[in-house]
Formats: structure tokens, sequence, C-alpha cells
């Protein structure tokens, strides 16, 4: 959270993410795989912060990475650019350029780690694909 505007800056998480990774799981040691749920709430003066973090900084260290929205209006529905949070548009540009990165939304955080399962179930090598859904 931002104190000056009260908002959620997902950049941070993803530095502190970046951090960690480096100082504690040397990605050449370990496999990393990273799972974030979200309201899909981000200042949107901070996504393209958050985009180059992610593709720059976070994604290059991992080996699949899961993003989850929680929508109670619109879940398991198709997301377009005209009804998407700010922070799933910014992600949707990350997912097209790189497969690591896998997107859901459901309609309830009752849903969230059964979606997370499927997301991280073992599938054959190639077979894990990237977008919305």
């Amino acid at each position: 959270h931002s104190r000056e505007s009260g908002g959620t800056v997902v950049s941070t998480a993803l530095e502190e993410m970046a951090r960690i990774i480096a100082d504690r799981y040397p990605a050449h040691q370990w496999n990393i795989y990273a799972a974030q749920a979200s309201d899909g709430d981000n200042l949107p003066m901070d996504n393209p912060h958050t985009v180059l973090l992610l593709r720059e900084a976070v994604l290059p260290l991992c080996q699949y990475y899961a993003y989850l929205e929680v929508s109670h209006d619109r879940a398991g529905e198709t997301v377009s650019d005209s009804d998407a949070t700010s922070l799933w548009r910014a992600y949707d540009y990350v997912a097209k350029l790189d497969p690591r990165l896998a997107m859901r939304r459901v309609g309830h955080r009752r849903d969230i780690f059964p979606v997370f399962r499927e997301l991280f179930a073992r599938r054959d090598e190639g077979a894990v694909t990237a977008g919305a859904s």
C-alpha cells in the first residue's frame, strides 16, 4: 500500500520477491514457482513499473508464475480490455510475451486454491499455456 494514496502498489511486492530470491534462493540452484492472488487493485501509475519488474526481474528467475484475480462479478468469463482491471491488462500484456505467466479469474476467494491447484498441476513438458480465461 502507498500511504500517500491509500492504494495498492504491486511493484513493491515484486521488488521484494526479486530481492528474496537473490538473497536466499539463487535461480541457478532452485526451481522457482510463484503464485499471486489479487483483487486487481493497483495504482495505474504503478503498472508500467510492475510490468518492467515482472518481465525483467521476476519472470527470468521463475519456471512459472500464476496470477489469479478475484472478480466477484465476472468469474470465469473471458476478460476484455473494456472490463478488465488495469492490473489484469498489464499482466495480460506480459502473458502474451512470456509463456511462464498464466492467468485466471475466480468469483470468490474460496476458489483461489482449487484454481491454483489446476494451474500448478503436473503437465507434459511444453503443455503449459499462458493467457486469460
